[in-house]
């Protein structure tokens, strides 16, 4: 009797152990660390999707963490993706065409600017209207390994320059250095891109962007992997680009609560020598300069990140014909949409309802 007691009473103890241990806080749900290369040497309110998605813990409900890596640009970063040195980044799709002919197995699985970002553009009291007006001219660019290289040459190819003798391509760095350039006159024109040319603005340098409509339906940057990362890896992937998505429709509907986020996230992004005020205004109009090409309706497609496989073919052929690659490319080679239905699984109008409503 004393001996069934006594087991009894130990089964207790152990049930009220077992019930104490339920009873405490678990452990924190593990969160995967992720490098991803952003295509500039400098994070700007371009960057905002990814500040609101670590603010608003998107993604950390996903699981992920998001360290952005800075790079020169779009070839640096399709590089960096090449040798895993980062496992996803966000560049423009010329270097992957020139790449995946050369053995480069990546794809783009989130097109992140539907519209292009890029463009010529000039002083807004310069002489030159036309892309013809720059021969014998200079082009400043944000680094030489920046998309906006092959893009000032496939224009000048265009317009019957030679774009290898004819134009003169710099580097002009980014901002106000970039404005410092163009008020020397140190440069007579910039291949950069839309956030870029509001912040030369903001810097004080008026510009006038060149007549685009060669370019303007073709896609810019998207969300770059190795295949194989995107087969071993597909939730890290689509965590990544939901965030990014997320981020994008809650700046789209309030860019300033955006921009005020970034500058929490990112403090390196706050502007100095400005009232808060001042700083606050300026990176919204770059902001707005970006959001243009966020858009879904630029590209005609429904869900955020898909790809058009009718723009990239179409952009890839422009590629070829005007030197920029040398050999075709397929654009089911350069593009997939498997994972968009994962990346869009949540409710955008509420996301978009969370923005309106957010207070700081």
């Amino acid at each position: 009797m004393i001996a069934r007691l006594r087991a009894v009473a130990g089964r207790l103890a152990l049930l009220a152990v077992v019930s104490s241990t339920l009873l405490l806080p678990g452990p924190a749900l593990a969160q995967t660390k992720i490098r991803v290369g952003w295509c500039a040497k400098t994070i700007s309110s371009a960057a905002t999707p990814f500040a609101v998605a670590a603010k608003m813990g998107w993604n950390k409900q996903d699981g992920v963490e998001v360290e952005l890596v800075p790079l020169a640009g779009s070839g640096d970063c399709t590089k960096t993706v090449a040798t895993k040195e980062v496992l996803f980044a966000l560049p423009s799709v010329e270097p992957l065409a020139a790449a995946r002919p050369q053995g480069v197995k990546a794809k783009i699985f989130y097109t992140a600017y539907q519209g292009n970002i890029y463009g010529i553009a000039v002083p807004v009291d310069s002489p030159v209207h036309k892309m013809t007006d720059l021969k014998g001219k200079t082009i400043g660019v944000i680094s030489m390994g920046s998309a906006g290289v092959q893009i000032a040459k496939a224009l000048a190819a265009t317009s019957g320059m030679d774009p290898n003798s004819d134009i003169n391509v710099v580097v002009a760095g980014e901002g106000a250095q970039t404005a410092a350039m163009v008020r020397g006159k140190q440069v007579d024109a910039l291949s950069q891109f839309d956030t870029q040319y509001a912040m030369v603005e903001n810097a004080g340098v008026k510009l006038r962007v060149l007549d685009t409509k060669d370019i303007d339906r073709y896609p810019s940057n998207g969300l770059l992997a190795l295949e194989e990362t995107l087969r071993t890896r597909p939730n890290d992937a689509a965590a990544v680009a939901r965030g990014y998505a997320k981020g994008t429709i809650f700046a789209i509907n309030n860019p300033e609560a955006a921009v005020r986020i970034l500058y929490e996230m990112y403090p390196q992004t706050k502007p100095t020598g400005k009232d808060e005020a001042t700083a606050i205004r300026d990176d919204v109009r770059v902001l707005q300069a970006r959001i243009v090409n966020w858009k879904l309706d630029k590209a005609g497609v429904t869900r955020w990140g898909e790809n058009s496989e009718t723009n990239y073919a179409a952009y890839a052929e422009f590629l070829l014909k005007w030197g920029v690659i040398k050999e075709k490319v397929e654009a089911k080679d350069l593009i997939t949409n498997e994972l968009i239905g994962a990346i869009n699984n949540f409710d955008p109008a509420k996301i978009a309802a969370e923005a309106r409503a957010y207070k700081r």
